[in-house]
């Protein structure tokens, strides 16, 4: 198989975040198939639609940064029951002007991570939503909600053997996605 290049969207903005541990534990985890890189969205100004015509160089630089990959894989906290504003805002900077997605039709995955009790499971429906309207295929199996996540790690280690096993399953699984969906 072909080595295939995947964006990895991490929702939460926090430097320490656990989303970004998780989110590096499985670039650490991904078979040599997977080609994996961090897309920073921090930087990227609330969309407007005004801007379409001029947009800002950050929009462009964005766009056609994710241009060049062939799937993508979403990290997300929970905030109030859905995903943060800033994944929200990258999905909407990257998927306009109208007809011009830079998401299209790459497949995905979504892992929702929380240190509370409920795997952050609205955020990750929320996000799926978003997903079907962009005709991104999101691999439904195995699901990814990440509870009690801030007991897992010390320092930058994930220590828990059973998540560690189950994310191990997951990136394994999603590389046989991305292949089997991507163009």
């Amino acid at each position: 198989m072909a080595s295939r290049k995947i964006a990895v969207i991490i929702g939460s903005l926090r430097k320490d975040s656990f989303n970004r541990k998780v989110a590096k534990t499985l670039m650490l985890l991904a078979p040599p198939t997977l080609d994996m890189e961090i897309v920073e969205i921090g930087q990227l100004p609330l969309y407007n639609q005004d801007d379409d015509a001029a947009p800002p160089p950050v929009y462009t630089e964005f766009r056609d940064k994710l241009k060049e990959f062939d799937g993508v894989l979403f990290c997300t906290p929970e905030y109030n029951r859905s995903m943060p504003a800033a994944l929200k805002n990258a999905i909407d900077v990257g998927s306009r002007p109208y007809g011009q997605s830079a998401w299209g039709s790459k497949p995905c995955a979504v892992v929702s991570v929380t240190p509370g009790a409920l795997g952050a499971f609205g955020a990750n429906h929320h996000l799926r939503q978003s997903l079907v309207f962009l005709n991104m295929p999101a691999m439904q199996q195995p699901e990814a909600y990440l509870a009690n996540i801030g007991s897992q790690y010390e320092g930058d280690n994930l220590t828990n053997d059973s998540t560690k096993a189950f994310l191990q399953k997951f990136i394994d699984a999603f590389a046989v996605w991305v292949e089997r969906h991507a163009d």
